[in-house]
């Protein structure tokens, strides 16, 4: 049988689950998971190379209805494209809230890609009600397979994966078989302490943060780190930092032991918070981040 390589996209609206599914089928948790919406901002490649196959699964994010900033509009047009120049498209559904928007079907459909509709969050209904709704959603989209999964249980993943091998290409593979994702060391630093902030600050502190790994310094037994995080106002600087630096130092606790089962390291970590007003709008800003913004 010839060798098989493509390009697989996620996508879904806000807390469809498409990180959980993609940490699953990678087999390693490379995208960061949190309840919270907006947890994903850009697109992330995960490389799983099989005897047979090669497999680059892309985590997505979440589609919004409306984009507030830059920032969003630059979220959004990584899901387009990765709706233009996948093999195959898993649109990942939540059992609860099957609708996306008009425009976001349209794209789907028409996409030259193999199709998948995935009903994600299957364990959170009753069977009456899952028959149901996998029937109006096999009648709301044309797609080449349609499956019921829970991605957080793993139930079907390796259904979902080999029906993803059927409709992948043949092709040589596109990555050497021991790199694992397109993003660095850095990226995974800034995405797990973005992540901390997610989960301890409230309201709109951490959706307005972004992190800048300054250094990363690799010895054999330890890794140090100075990471610069981003705010709006000083107000949110203030709320970043705490009272007498108590949550910032909450932050460093939390992120490092996070980033020390990652890189499976002792990990020495300093932050430092910086106010650039209205970043998610500045477009030399959001480059600098990794947005690529024109």
């Amino acid at each position: 049988m010839a060798f098989q390589s493509g390009f697989v996209s996620i996508i879904g609206m806000p807390n469809a689950g498409k990180s959980t599914l993609y940490n699953a089928l990678m087999g390693e948790k490379l995208a960061i998971i949190n309840p919270k919406a907006q947890t994903t901002r850009h697109r992330i490649l995960g490389i799983k190379s099989l005897p047979e196959a090669q497999i680059i699964y892309s985590d997505t994010p979440g589609i919004l209805k409306k984009a507030s900033y830059t920032m969003h509009e630059k979220m959004m047009s990584f899901v387009q494209e990765s709706m233009l120049d996948s093999d195959v498209l898993v649109l990942l559904l939540d059992v609860r809230a099957t609708e996306i928007p008009d425009e976001i079907r349209q794209r789907f459909e028409k996409s030259k890609a193999r199709k998948i509709v995935a009903l994600n969050k299957i364990d959170t209904v009753k069977q009456d009600q899952l028959e149901a709704v996998m029937n109006k959603v096999a009648e709301s989209f044309k797609a080449d397979a349609f499956l019921l999964i829970s991605a957080l249980n793993e139930f079907n993943i390796e259904k979902l994966e080999k029906a993803v091998l059927e409709f992948l290409p043949e092709h040589p593979a596109y990555f050497p078989e021991d790199q694992i994702t397109d993003r660095s060391e850095r990226f995974f630093v800034n995405e797990i302490v973005r992540n901390n902030a997610l989960k301890l600050y409230e309201d709109e502190v951490p959706y307005s943060l972004e992190v800048s790994t300054l250094l990363f310094k690799e010895d054999e037994k330890i890794i140090r780190l100075s990471c610069e995080i981003v705010v709006e106002r000083d107000s949110q600087k203030r709320i970043i930092i705490g009272n007498k630096g108590e949550a910032i130092k909450r932050l460093g606790i939390n992120a490092r032991k996070d980033l020390e089962t990652f890189f499976g390291k002792q990990i020495y970590i300093e932050l430092f918070v910086k106010v650039r007003d209205d970043w998610r709008n500045n477009k030399n800003m959001l480059r600098q981040f990794g947005y690529d913004a024109d």
